[in-house]
């Protein structure tokens, strides 16, 4: 059984496996950034250089299909940024799996004597599991759907308000009820969507390991399909985001 490093500070339960891979994301994304943004040459790019310039310009397609670049540009840094973090963040827990054997009670972690002793009785190996990709997490995702969904709203009411607020009695004001639940739905389907795909496939992963099924070919071929889902994952989040944008701040948007 795997545990989760969770301790409580100020009243809330912080999850140390969250924070340590939060924190490696944002300084792996950090770095390749200054990597790709060092020495640039117009004739003669390094690897580096090529490949954020790629990205940039594969953001831009993004943001291009979803309203105009003029109204777009703005939040290509936006775009640049979430794919990154996103997309690394969906990796780390494919490489790497770091834990602990617990062999005896850790109340610091929410293992007390008696659930320790039951484990024990029960012939269950209990372990703290320090490494996982964050964006398996549901409260990294849903915090970063919350801040996407804030930043729409306050984008629609400081940038196209009279329009904005319009589309929530649209086509009828009796929809008012139903457009209220689409906002709230939006918030639930960004977040859910990247962790239920990111967790299963860890879960997964974890249990080729455990069950030993069929040597390590399986295990590579599932983690291929997972850089892949990853990928996909990155990419869906950042096209949601500026299709959200896109309907907040132009009018000429139907909702």
């Amino acid at each position: 059984m795997h545990e989760l490093p969770i301790v409580n500070w100020l009243g809330l339960n912080w999850d140390l496996s969250t924070i340590i891979t939060v924190t490696v994301t944002c300084l792996i994304v950090l770095i390749l950034a200054i990597a790709g943004t060092r020495n640039l040459s117009v004739h003669n790019p390094g690897k580096m250089q090529n490949f954020l310039e790629w990205l940039v310009e594969f953001v831009q397609n993004i943001i291009a299909g979803s309203m105009d670049m003029k109204k777009g540009k703005p939040f290509l840094m936006l775009g640049i940024t979430l794919i990154m973090f996103i997309f690394v963040g969906n990796m780390l827990g494919l490489p790497l799996y770091i834990a602990t054997e617990v062999t005896g009670p850790l109340p610091q972690f929410g293992i007390t004597a008696a659930e320790y002793e039951a484990a024990h009785a029960a012939n269950k190996h209990l372990s703290i599991s320090w490494w996982k990709s964050p964006t398996a997490d549901l409260s990294v995702t849903m915090g970063l759907a919350l801040m996407v969904i804030v930043m729409v709203h306050f984008l629609g009411l400081t940038k196209n308000t009279k329009h904005y607020l319009h589309h929530y009695v649209e086509p009828f004001a009796v929809m008012f009820p139903l457009n209220i639940v689409k906002e709230v739905s939006k918030l639930l389907t960004l977040g859910m969507r990247l962790f239920g795909n990111i967790y299963a496939g860890e879960v997964l992963i974890a249990v080729i390991l455990m069950a030993g099924i069929g040597g390590i070919v399986p295990l590579i071929i599932w983690q291929g399909f997972s850089v892949f889902v990853g990928a996909i994952q990155a990419f869906v989040f950042t096209t949601l985001t500026m299709v959200y944008i896109s309907q907040a701040i132009v009018h000429e948007e139907k909702h």
